[in-house]
């Protein structure tokens, strides 16, 4: 049984994007935001630390309607395909994409680093970090108590309401996975019920609509905080590392998806400005939760079925990590360069075996990447883990790299495995990449 498109409910309102004025878009509002707040964080750094509730409130609100969400979409996706064998296969197929391309994404920092090599000539020595352990005790905390045992078992939730209360994206999803499959075995019933789900995911979709009307409020204090805290000047040190990870996300992004893209039949520069709003919004909180609820109504009205989308982008977010990937094998070797160590070509395959467990379930919020960091040096003895002191100062300007690799590639993957299973509506994917989708995702419409 095939899985049919749907996009009900998230058709863009083109005539209305058309007629909007540029300052009404909520890319350029986005966008003014986090300059404005860039120079009040420069010029006035006490003022931009104050106002870093804006940015904290929205992500909170933000993150209160990812578990309804995801719930909702992923159950009515599921019981709308009814043929549970369509479901294995698009998890199989979502998997296979993932494990391929995260790995590849550590392959490519690692070779990164060898060739530029950011970490040489600043030879640090072991003890000098300890002057920052109290900064970075709280991550290597953090990632004593990671594990694969606990990893798994924290996708199972203490009870099944708490799964959608707790803001863990796995617990949401391993819930709406069970919902969804218990609807699809319903029959009938299953249906009436699906009905009403149908109904309250448009208002889960309308309250989406109102909370990013305060998107750029929330760029704007997220954004005067980091410039405020961190500063221009905490990157003059280690400027080669950050420029290093930026041009390496960018070409991962731009050769690499962009080839994946081709083959899909889709232009990656055209979908990044297809989802410039979002992006925006994700370089101004550094968090790429802050857009998860946009980029499934995105791909929604990008020709992606639901069925596809629910499953997809909220894997993804744990699972497919490709900005986040680059960085650990890339901060990774820097460290160890710093310290002068040299690591031999068995270590380093052991290093990206490390990293390749550690990165899974890295969830898709600020710091997050710097935990799974802290978590792969301390299975690796070789590289002290009070090492990451040396990249603390920037690894806030990295995140935003990271968010935004990791969003592209959950963006890339929904249309690549929806094209895979033959339900791409590709009339549709031009038309919202060829600009007639403009701004934020319309919300679904409810009947008066």
């Amino acid at each position: 049984m095939k899985i049919v498109p749907t996009t009900e409910g998230h058709e863009p309102v083109q005539a209305e994007a058309k007629r909007k004025p540029f300052y009404k878009h909520t890319y350029f509002q986005v966008l003014f935001a986090i300059v404005i707040g860039s120079l009040i964080g420069h010029f006035a750094p006490e003022t931009g630390q104050a106002l870093r509730p804006f940015g904290d409130g929205f992500i909170r609100l933000v993150k209160m309607i990812i578990p309804p969400v995801i719930f909702l979409t992923i159950v009515t996706g599921i019981a709308g395909m009814r043929d549970l064998r369509a479901v294995a296969r698009v998890a199989g197929k979502t998997f296979g994409y993932f494990l391929f391309f995260s790995t590849l994404a550590l392959i490519v920092g690692l070779i990164t680093a060898n060739v530029i090599r950011p970490g040489a000539g600043i030879h640090a020595k072991i003890g000098a970090a300890g002057d920052y352990s109290a900064s970075v005790a709280g991550y290597i905390g953090k990632a004593h108590e990671s594990s694969i045992t606990e990893f798994v078992l924290n996708i199972i939730p203490d009870t099944f309401v708490s799964a959608l209360t707790t803001g863990n994206i796995l617990q949401a999803l391993f819930v709406a996975i069970l919902t969804g499959v218990g609807l699809a075995l319903m029959g009938e019933r299953g249906a009436r019920v699906y009905d009403v789900l149908e109904e309250i995911s448009a208002v889960a979709f309308r309250i989406v609509a109102i909370l990013m009307k305060a998107a750029p409020i929330g760029a704007f204090g997220a954004m005067a905080f980091t410039v405020g805290k961190y500063g221009a000047s905490s990157l003059a040190d280690l400027a080669t590392l950050v420029v290093t990870f930026y041009l390496t996300a960018i070409i991962f992004v731009v050769v690499i998806l962009g080839l994946v893209g081709r083959l899909a039949g889709f232009s990656i520069l055209r979908l990044i400005a297809y989802l410039r709003a979002e992006l925006l919004l994700v370089l101004g909180t550094s968090s790429s939760e802050s857009a998860l609820p946009s980029l499934m109504a995105k791909m929604e009205q990008a020709g992606c079925p639901k069925s596809i989308v629910g499953l997809v982008v909220p894997m993804g977010y744990s699972f497919n990590l490709d900005g986040t990937n680059i960085y650990m094998t890339l901060a990774a070797l820097f460290i160890a360069q710093a310290y002068d160590i040299h690591l031999s070509f068995g270590q380093q395959i052991l290093l990206l075996g490390m990293a390749m467990l550690s990165s899974k379930g890295a969830a898709g919020v600020t710091g997050a990447g710097f935990i799974t960091l802290a978590a792969t040096l301390s299975i690796l003895p070789t590289i002290p883990v009070a090492g990451i002191a040396l990249i603390l100062g920037v690894d806030r300007f990295m995140s935003e790299c990271r968010s935004l690799t990791n969003f592209i590639g959950n963006a890339v993957a929904a249309i690549v495995v929806a094209r895979w299973e033959g339900v791409l509506d590709r009339k549709q994917l031009a038309q919202a990449l060829g600009g007639h989708a403009s701004g934020l995702a319309a919300p679904p419409v409810i009947p008066e």
